[in-house]
Parts: structure tokens; sequence; C-alpha cells
């Protein structure tokens, strides 16, 4: 069963954001693409501070529309179109804004919600001021396949796109709804593999985990949904919230002869707040092997202290508050890949407090030779 924490980590903090703003944004839609206001067009209670600033693509210096809000980059729909060839439309019936590029397709509606090949993300939400849509740039670049750098003496944002594979992939989902509760599980389906026992292999463990985790989803939010049907009897006053459980998964890497992910199991009973559980994969897309921590070292021996190093040192460097002192990482640590880095993080209260979420650590492979 997916073990729950007593905070939320980044992913369920977004939730809680987007919730609190989506409610600006639902009036209507998007502006159109192109600039041009829309009738019924959401507006934006928020005033962005739009401003030429300095973007380096693919190493060519630019200057393009964008805004920061609450220390996060925002640019604007029709910069992605122009600059990078991420293709956009609007569809006035619909109000739905579709995006596409690199194998993706992202669909933002009205209420703020992002669609990656069909599967649902939490990101901030976009904006509208003047006819234009801002969107969060690091997440949609990063959604597309792009690495997002900033250098602070120029302050300029670089934008490189990243070598990937040719794998495609769609969402099938898991759900189950009734009174008061709620379950979605998505996982994807990958093709376009050279070996189709690896894709099929690959493909086998991804459900067959997703449909684990569903199921003891289930059972845990059928029985809380019980007991806070029965404590709403016992306390007529009393409305405890319908209990959810949702998986959403994050392609973290698709290189040559490797695939990283990881899927973020967030469950909601009634209390306070939910938790998260992250599981992640990396696979070798030759032999579909799941891959360990040390196979994608190198097979160092000192991979684990090379690691800690790494941690200790982005710990000082981030002023991190921790709740116990760090010491060492497992030999078999849960970890992803991304940008040709291997990342572990921290579980949700295993050693920061729950405003720092789930701390990432991106270890190069290079600090492995």
């Amino acid at each position: 069963m997916a073990k729950t924490r007593k905070a939320t980590d980044s992913f369920v903090l977004r939730r809680t954001k987007i919730a609190a703003i989506a409610a600006m944004l639902a009036v209507a839609g998007f502006a159109g693409i192109n600039g041009d206001a829309r009738a019924g067009a959401a507006v934006s209670a928020t005033q962005l501070q739009v401003s030429a600033r300095p973007f380096a693509i693919e190493g060519k210096k630019v200057f393009l529309p964008a805004a920061l809000v609450n220390g996060e980059s925002y640019i604007g729909l029709r910069s992605l179109n122009d600059r990078l060839g991420i293709g956009t439309s609007w569809d006035p019936k619909t109000k739905i804004t579709t995006l596409t590029g690199r194998g993706r397709t992202m669909q933002l509606t009205p209420s703020s919600e992002y669609r990656l090949n069909g599967e649902r993300l939490y990101a901030s939400p976009a904006y509208i001021q003047a006819g234009s849509t801002f969107v969060p740039l690091r997440f949609v670049l990063e959604s597309f396949g792009y690495s997002i750098g900033y250098d602070a003496a120029s302050k300029t944002v670089s934008i490189t796109p990243i070598a990937e594979n040719g794998l495609s992939w769609k969402t099938e989902q898991l759900t189950h709804a009734a009174t008061k509760l709620s379950l979605t599980v998505s996982y994807p389906v990958f093709s376009g593999f050279e070996n189709q026992e690896a894709q099929a292999k690959i493909n086998a463990k991804l459900k067959a985990d997703a449909e684990k985790y569903a199921a003891s989803g289930r059972q845990t939010l059928e029985k809380a949904a019980k007991d806070n049907a029965d404590a709403e009897k016992s306390y007529p006053d009393t409305n405890i919230p319908p209990v959810e459980y949702e998986g959403i998964y994050t392609i973290a890497q698709k290189s040559a002869g490797l695939l990283s992910l990881y899927v973020d199991y967030y469950i909601y009973l009634g209390g306070a707040h939910g938790g998260t559980e992250r599981v992640p994969y990396t696979f070798d897309l030759k032999t579909g092997k799941l891959l360990t921590l040390k196979d994608v070292a190198g097979g160092s021996a000192d991979y684990v202290s090379i690691i800690n190093r790494a941690i200790q040192t982005q710990i000082k460097e981030r002023k991190l508050e921790l709740l116990v002192p760090f010491k060492t990482i497992g030999a078999d640590r849960p970890f992803f890949m991304k940008n040709g880095a291997v990342v572990v993080y921290f579980e949700q209260y295993e050693y920061t407090p729950y405003a720092a979420g789930m701390p990432e650590f991106a270890v190069p492979l290079s600090a492995f030779k």
C-alpha cells in the first residue's frame, strides 16, 4: 500500500496554490494565441510587470516579454511559437489552448488545468494581460524537453533543447468514483523502442505497479470514506471533504539508451492535508532492466560518498532547514535521472519541514568518473 505522510511535497503545494488562483481564471477562457483579446477571456487580478528580458536560445541572445510572479518567471505564449517552434493554437469554442512540439501535446484549459499527452499536471496558473497569455516558463519548457539555466551576472535565462531519443508515449488511466471519493492513477504507455521485448517489459512493469497502487489506494479510500461518513452522522455539524487518491507521472529523462520517470502518488483522507509518495524508475532501453543507483553511477565503488558530499554541499548552499542532521543515503536510495544527472530527494518530513516540500539534489554523472 502506498505509504502516506503527514505533509505534502512541492507537488501538493502547487495544488493548493492553483486552487486559490484558478478561481480568478475560470471566468471564461484564455486569450487568443495571436494576442487579440477574445470575448469573455479571463482577466487576472494580478497585474504582471511585463518587460523585455534577456534570453539565450541555443546560444543566440534575444529579448522577450517576460514577468516575475512570486519569484517565478513567466513568458508569453507567442514567444514560444516565434522563437522555439512550439506550435500554439486556440479553440474559441472550448477555449482550450494547445501547444505542440518535440513529440508532445500540452493543453491549457479555461480553469487553468494543464494536460501533457493526456495526463493532468499541476503547476502555477497562466495569466492573461493585454490580450496575451503568460505561462510559467520553467514548467512549460522543461515539459517540452528543454534545459533552463540562468546567468546571474547578465541576468540572462538560457534555453537549450535536450538531446532525446525518439520514444513517444500516451497516457492510460485507472479511475474510480463514489460518494465523496475519487481515484485517478495515470501511467504512460511507450512506443518506438528498437527492442520490442524491452518495450513490452517496461510497459508491463509500469502498468502492473499502477494497478497495484490504485488497488491499495482504493482500499484505503473506501475505509476512510466510511469512517468519515460515520463521523458526520455522529456530528451533524461536521462536513468532511471528499477523500482523494491520484497518481501523476513525470518523464524526467529520455536519452539514448535510457528512460527515467517518477510517479507521485497523492492521498488525502480528510485531514488537514494529504501526503505523497514518490516512486521513481530508470530503465535500460536495450534490455528493459530497471537500473540501480550503482548502475547509473558507473559502478563507482565510492558512489554513496560522492552523493553524500554533493547533498551536504547543496544543503549549505541552499540554507535548508533540517529537522535532523543529514548523515548518509542508503546504497539503494531511490533516484531518477534528469539532464544527465542523478537526482536523489528527501521524502516528506524525512529531513526537512513541511514548507520545504521534497528537496531534490542533482549530482552530475561526471562526478562519478
